[in-house]
């Protein structure tokens, strides 16, 4: 996308909005690692969305230490601090949700048409981010709660209108690439139709209830749980109107994806936890001593509870009490990318010692996804290197590698342990370097699972 003009619309092949790829494509040409310059652009979402909170905080409770509490609730939060320093587009989402939320709250209050068009637009970036941004759309009306003049309900109703118009307007963007019908067709291989509810209400709602429960215990963790109660508790009768509007933001979007959501794993919730630690920073603005005391005590074992696992996960992640999806997608197994800059570091000091008119070929398993892609983007900028997908499963030497070898390249191939079928010394393969993924059999009793540890394999052939 960064190199090729007829390519800016290419997350649409995936059903992807491409806001996120937008915005790296212009920070990835200047910076060295592709990595960090994808996960610093979720730490600077993540930023956004911590002033966002402090932000929402003091419109409704008019203080500063309140304001100042919540940004250090999201900052230490191990659920936030896991995922906005991974290069996915959910911190941005939620950077957006924020903002779009700031901004009705302030039209509903105001009435004010500008307010209305940055609404609208804040609406229109996250529906560029990513397909759950719809939840923002239908959930502007809770922000009619604060409308103190019912008289004034019905500009409130146009002037959401024109926000919606609005991030419309920008959606519609995505027109003018190609591709753009695939956004709803990948978007039915997530969710199930809207009659689901009729035919199976129970599954797998009951089943995705919970993993949700697990995240929040582990990854909120669960001290925020109890500050979200003392919250909610301490201002019911004196704040009820945003109490009403952050847990329709916060509470609705996890009950309708646990429904109709195929699959949930930790990350497509996170958008919601802004709102939460919004609420949960609620039990420090009372003037009852016992509540402030409590609130005090649940503060300080939440920043025990979040600094052991934020240390965990800077020093010693295979330590960390991840969710079994998480530990398990980003640590453990094929889709974990251990090895691979290390691999990358190799091919480009052999890139030195070969002759002009000689390649190297590295051959990986699959086709698209952390192979062959997550080792291209660390070498495209060099001449003479040539990675290639060859699939999975193999028990022999690709075709498109053995062609290579015949014609003096320098040819290797990257596969996972648990793709290659065959055995490596009969395949002509040798074994240069080896790259263990995070051992099953670390952690707690309640998150082992069965079955050999993952190496990354890399072969000279």
């Amino acid at each position: 996308m960064s190199n090729e003009a007829t390519l800016r619309f290419l997350p649409l092949s995936d059903g992807k909005q491409p806001l996120f790829m937008w915005i790296l494509m212009f920070i990835v040409k200047r910076i060295s690692d592709p990595l960090f310059a994808g996960r610093i652009l979720s730490v600077t979402s993540g930023l956004g969305t911590m002033v966002g909170v402090s932000v929402l905080s003091y419109i409704f409770t008019k203080t500063k230490k309140v304001a100042l509490i919540t940004a250090l609730i999201y900052a230490l939060n191990p659920f936030v601090f896991f995922f906005d320093r991974l290069a996915l587009v959910d911190s941005m989402l939620a950077m957006f949700g924020v903002w779009t939320f700031i901004f009705a709250v302030l039209t509903a209050k105001t009435r004010r048409l500008d307010m209305t068009m940055i609404t609208g637009f804040f609406l229109g970036f996250a529906m560029l981010t990513k397909s759950t941004a719809m939840f923002f759309m239908i959930l502007l009306p809770s922000t009619w709660v604060f409308i103190k003049d019912k008289k004034e309900l019905g500009k409130l109703i146009l002037l959401n209108l024109i926000a919606v118009a609005i991030a419309f307007g920008m959606y519609n963007i995505l027109r003018l690439g190609p591709n753009f019908n695939l956004i709803a067709l990948r978007n039915q291989d997530y969710i199930y139709p809207l009659n689901h509810i009729f035919i199976s209400p129970f599954d797998p709602f009951m089943g995705h209830l919970g993993g949700v429960r697990k995240y929040f215990f582990l990854m909120g963790p669960i001290s925020l749980v109890f500050l979200v109660i003392l919250g909610i508790y301490n201002d019911f009768k004196k704040n009820i109107e945003p109490i009403v509007s952050l847990l329709a933001w916060g509470v609705l979007p996890i009950v309708v994806t646990m429904e109709y959501f195929k699959v949930v794993t930790a990350r497509y919730i996170l958008y919601t936890i802004p709102f939460f630690v919004v609420l949960g920073a609620f039990a420090f603005a009372g003037k009852s001593r016992l509540i402030q005391k409590l609130a005090y005590l649940g503060l300080f074992a939440f920043i025990i509870q979040s600094l052991f696992f934020d240390y965990k996960l800077l020093t010693n992640v295979a330590a960390a009490p991840l969710p079994q999806g998480e530990r398990s997608g980003f640590l453990e197994e094929w889709t974990a990318g251990q090895g691979i800059r290390e691999i990358a570091d190799y091919i480009k000091d052999q890139r030195l010692k070969i002759k002009d008119d000689k390649k190297i070929v590295v051959g990986t398993e699959g086709y698209f996804g952390t192979l062959p892609d997550g080792l291209q983007m660390y070498v495209q900028r060099l001449d003479r290197v040539v990675v290639i997908g060859v699939g999975l499963g193999l028990d022999k030497v690709p075709d498109s590698l053995v062609q290579s070898k015949k014609s003096g390249n320098n040819t290797y191939l990257v596969i996972n342990k648990s793709r290659l079928t065959g055995d490596p010394d009969k395949m002509g393969l040798k074994l240069i370097s080896s790259f263990p993924k995070i051992s099953r059999e670390v952690g707690s009793r309640d998150y082992k699972i069965n079955g050999p540890q993952e190496f990354l394999y890399f072969f000279e052939y």
